[in-house]
């Protein structure tokens, strides 16, 4: 019955958008038209669920946009990507198939028209595979968000690829057999429409929706990986007439499999695949790491693996897609043993950065966007999100080893189990009773330590459900007797108490909240595993799974957490990719963003904001890439000159305590002194120097006020240099020095004048005694050892480079804004075209409440575009571990990694 409903449910939702898209085409419905067709509908079809939400969940997915991709190509080589444009109808067969099943599965419509345009400007940067030349060969990189629809699109690629022409399809999909598994439920559902499992084989997804469905032959399935079980079997690829796909692991054995039965019974005498175009996707491209000791991921064995399939093929064309594209595939060469190796991998032909949609909850909205006040509604992301993590380390060491015996669970962890059982009762209450429900838990990389988690975590729901069963439909006056249930209250009033949400509803549904909390211990040790985390298995009865997750490396790379609403993460790992696909917590979350929460160590909050800040960067760089005809090795180049690409790198250098020359280029980068020192005679001189620039204007006639300052327009930049070589910073901050070499050997070359901003919230005028009015900065301030880092690795707030903007500059960076974006620093740097330097006074306070006013700091914003070159440095072990930490959690360690 409830499975009946939810179809039910879906099955209105679908049409009521369809009626949407025919009634009104070119325009959006309001509110009380939607309601009014959906009745009507719901009187056609005796729908009798929930109108309301229906209605809601119909303009979200109105709401939701989503911008087309941006291409990076040689503009000097010779490709006609408008071959797609010559396709038959029937070419787009197996597409339009897959399409409509995004769409039958309330997909938003602009999405799916948006994946539709995408991958056809992908696969336009394929080879056409009717091109009858003996041999060719593409390599391109597709660059998509964590959680975002990456699978999604590589799948619609594949079944415009297979429409086109493309015979041999080999989907490499992680290195677990978890991740393998539900990428090829994916597949089975969008494009072999057929899966098999144990009780046979049978139809599902574009296979029941299509009558006479040409299905793709598939040599894989749930049950099995590719085995040499299969390629023992005496048939060969050209006994199809049909596209064949494959999706195995990224794992050496299975790929040597492959090659070995490709090699003896499909090749011809001249040991190639002539016959055949092939199209090779690698998920997650740049999860290949430099200190790997386990043969069967070893990157280097691998990748020659994947080399020497592509090398069968005389037709063939290499598609990686990645999140984090800080790959090695771009930046570096020690991770693969020669040079060859590297280039053969690189994205020679294009690089595609995909958008996302603007309902995305993502880096941007967690880690960058400021949001102030309460949501205004359950879509938006709340203020709270982000928790800090303060008491972890007593319970659970951030340095521990696989026999450390857990004795308790950190408090914090205690409130986030809370936090998940209200956050299910609210969403019961709003009618998602059956959908999936999920907390993430990742403290250790240990199996051991995992499963002792896990029994406490069993002990505290234990004792919860047993207070909610004794309490929950009690009076106030006896239920607030109770110790459990008063914490559950406090919580409850702390995050979610609203005018819309009160206690006594939400308390009337918290036994069937935590009675339907099931726990999994997610990895890849199936002799130590439980009840395997699996979706699927509950969508078929029609009721959701509300579970809570405890793992490590199987929960930090790929691994959908469905319905994810409460994230706690206390680990170390510092590396930019390892940390980023960790955020298994970003998404979409329809009707519960509000109700998200993400507990972190404060370290991790400052990482992640420094990350996602730069990997923003990036993308923005591939634009203006774009626009000025540069190349993917352009690309690849400007990735090197990164100091954030150390955190691909750098790891095992820093154990061998070596010094690296890096090529810095600052192009599009906002650098700022956020370490700042203890040492009050440094801010003092500092403080003096500032009054002297400032007293004689850096050599320009006026000072402009701004809503929040002043400024000094068109200073010589020389004066800049000048400025920033008499500041003074802790020894730490080497990054002052790299500044100023750049400006010195790169800016002044091109750009004669820059302006300067004299930050301060108390807007004083340049006669006033006092400077500037300070900023107060105390949450998240660090102390360290001598100096403060401040939170996010940030000076300035967000927003200040508008400051001094023209009318019209600010309104172009309005207009350049996407869908999935908010207005930002990026967009106002495209708009100055010169350098910015900005000047703070900073009221410091750290984390045990000392510190000092007026503390000076600065930042400087470099133009967009001069990619050419950058500044030779030295980086040493310190600076080093201070961008990187102690390397003591690299995923490569992962102890819990025991699959054959």
């Amino acid at each position: 019955m409830e499975k009946s409903n939810q179809n039910a449910e879906k099955n209105f939702i679908v049409g009521l958008v369809t009626s949407v898209r025919n009634k009104w085409p070119d325009e959006v419905p309001t509110r009380s038209q939607l309601t009014e067709l959906a009745q009507m509908l719901s009187s056609i079809t005796s729908y009798s669920g929930d109108i309301e939400e229906a209605v809601k969940k119909v303009l979200y997915n109105i709401d939701t946009k989503m911008d087309v991709g941006v291409s990076l190509v040689d503009p000097q080589a010779d490709h006609d990507e408008e071959w797609v444009n010559n396709l038959s109808d029937q070419s787009w067969e197996y597409s339009d198939a897959y399409e409509n099943h995004l769409l039958l599965n309330e997909w938003a419509p602009d999405v799916v028209n948006t994946i539709s345009d995408d991958t056809k400007n992908i696969l336009g940067q394929l080879q056409n595979p009717k091109d009858d030349a003996p041999q060719w060969d593409r390599r391109g990189l597709v660059i998509g968000h964590v959680q975002s629809g990456k699978t999604a699109n590589y799948l619609g690629l594949v079944a415009k690829a297979a429409g086109a022409g493309y015979r041999f399809i080999l989907i490499i999909a992680g290195i677990h057999e978890n991740l393998r598994k539900q990428t090829q439920e994916r597949v089975d559902a969008g494009f072999s429409g057929a899966t098999v499992t144990k009780d046979g084989r049978s139809l599902i997804g574009v296979g029941l929706e299509n009558k006479n469905y040409p299905a793709p032959a598939c040599l894989t399935n749930t049950i099995s990986d590719f085995k040499k079980a299969t390629a023992a079997q005496n048939w060969r690829l050209a006994d199809h007439n049909k596209p064949i796909v494959l999706v195995i692991k990224k794992n050496v054995r299975t790929l040597e499999s492959l090659y070995t039965w490709l090699k003896e019974l499909n090749a011809n005498t001249a040991g190639t695949i002539s016959d055949l175009p092939m199209l090779m996707i690698d998920d997650e491209a740049d999860n290949a790491s430099i200190n790997t000791k386990k043969e069967d991921i070893d990157p280097t064995k691998t990748n020659r693996k994947i080399r020497e399939i592509l090398g069968l093929f005389d037709k063939r064309c290499y598609v990686g897609y990645t999140a984090t594209p800080y790959a090695n595939v771009l930046i570096n060469p020690d991770a693969y043993g020669d040079e060859k190796l590297r280039k053969e991998l690189f994205p020679k032909d294009f690089i595609y950065c995909l958008d996302a949609p603007n309902t995305y909850f993502g880096p941007r909205k967690v880690f960058l966007d400021d949001h102030l006040g309460r949501p205004e509604s359950d879509n938006q992301v709340s203020p709270r999100v982000l928790q800090p993590i303060y008491d972890a380390e007593n319970y659970i060491p951030l340095k521990h080893d696989k026999y450390f015996d857990l004795s308790g669970l950190p408090p914090s962890l205690e409130v986030a189990i809370c936090q998940f059982v209200i956050a299910k009762a609210i969403r019961i209450i709003r009618g998602h009773g059956n959908k999936h429900c999920s907390m993430l838990i990742n403290v250790s990389r240990f199996v051991d330590v995992q499963r002792g988690v896990k029994s406490h975590v069993s002990l505290y729901l234990k004792r919860l459900r047993e207070a909610v069963k004794a309490n929950y439909a009690m009076p106030n006056s006896v239920s607030d007797r109770d110790g459990y249930m008063q914490i559950l209250k406090s919580v409850f009033d702390e995050e979610y108490g609203s005018d819309q949400l009160r206690w006594y509803g939400v308390k009337n549904e918290l036994f069937s909240a935590v009675d339907s909390i099931k726990i999994f211990v997610v990895n890849s040790d199936k002799k130590k595993s439980d009840e395997v985390l699996d979706y699927k298995k509950y969508e078929k009865t029609g009721s959701g799974l509300t579970a809570i997750a405890i793992g490590g490396l199987s929960l930090s790379r790929g691994l959908t957490i469905e319905g994810l609403c409460i994230s706690y993460m206390y680990r170390n790992t510092r590396m930019y990719d390892t940390l980023m696909q960790m955020g298994r917590w970003f998404g979409y979350r329809f009707g519960f963003a509000d109700l998200c929460r993400v507990h972190l160590p404060q370290d991790s909050i400052d990482w992640y904001s420094h990350i996602a800040g730069s990997t923003e960067n990036l993308r923005q760089q591939i634009t203006e890439m774009r626009a000025n005809d540069l190349s993917p090795m352009q690309f690849g180049l400007y990735v090197q000159s990164h100091e954030e690409g150390l955190m691909v790198t750098a790891a095992n250098k820093m154990r061998n305590g070596e010094k690296l020359t890096l090529n810095q280029n600052y192009s599009g980068e906002l650098k700022e002194s956020y370490i700042l020192a203890f040492d009050k005679q440094i801010h003092k001189e500092n403080r003096k120097l500032i009054k002297e620039f400032w007293e004689t204007k850096f050599g320009v006639r006026e000072l402009v006020p701004t809503t929040k300052g002043w400024i000094a327009r068109d200073v010589s930049t020389f004066k800049v240099v000048e400025f920033l070589k008499k500041f003074r910073v802790h020894s730490s901050y080497v990054m002052k020095s790299w500044t100023i070499r750049y400006l010195e050997e790169k800016v002044l070359l091109k750009y004669e004048f820059s302006d300067v901003l004299f930050i301060s919230n108390a807007n004083e005028k340049p006669s006033d005694t006092r400077i500037l009015g300070p900023q107060l900065r105390e949450k998240g301030v660090k102390n360290c050892d001598g100096f403060w880092r401040l939170s996010g690795y940030r000076v300035a707030s967000r927003g200040d480079e508008k400051l001094g903007l023209t009318t019209d500059q600010f309104d172009a960076a309005k207009l350049s804004v996407k869908v999935s974006e908010t207005l930002s620093d990026y967009h106002y740097r495209r708009q100055r075209k010169k350098p910015l330097l900005m000047i703070h006074f900073i009221n410091v306070r750290g984390e045990n409440g000392t510190g000092q006013d007026n503390v000076p700091a600065y930042g400087i914003s470099f133009p967009y575009g001069d990619y050419s070159s950058g500044v030779e440095v030295i980086a040493n072990k310190v600076y080093l571990e201070q961008f990187n930490g102690e390397i003591d959690d690299m995923p490569d360690d992962e102890d819990e990694y025991h699959e054959s």
